[in-house]
């Protein structure tokens, strides 16, 4: 599956995104060696703190289904933003333990495509190497 044809999934799953306070919604779209797709998006909470991302929301399925780092191929995030949405500080810190270092993260808004991985994403991270 082509990047862009990953971006398409990921606006799909930008659908089911419950965003009533910041009104902005996010969707994404692992994709995994095999061919399998596990979708998410944002879903927020009046409480903030009880809001998903939808990254995170898709790697957790993939997980979920007993898929690990080494099995995913690629992650697409998208947004409805201005300019080209990127993961937060949870998200960074979730994806860098969740994905290898150097799988494609391709983010778009559907006007610019970027493509990055979590190396470029956050650098200097804090790890399970770092509890050792």
């Amino acid at each position: 599956m082509s990047h862009e044809e990953l971006v398409k999934e990921a606006f799909e799953a930008m659908k089911n995104a419950y965003a009533p306070y910041s009104r902005y919604h996010v969707g994404a779209c692992v994709l995994c060696k095999d061919g399998q797709l596990f979708y998410g998006a944002n879903i927020e909470n009046a409480s903030y703190g009880g809001t998903n991302c939808g990254e995170r929301s898709a790697v957790f399925a993939a997980y979920s289904r007993g898929y690990r780092k080494d099995d995913i191929e690629a992650l697409a995030i998208v947004s409805d933003g201005k300019r080209i949405g990127a993961p937060c500080g949870i998200c960074r810190q979730v994806l860098s333990e969740l994905l290898n270092q150097d799988t494609p993260i391709i983010l778009s808004n559907g006007k610019e495509t970027r493509v990055t991985n979590i190396n470029e994403l956050l650098p200097f991270q804090f790890s399970s190497e770092d509890l050792d």
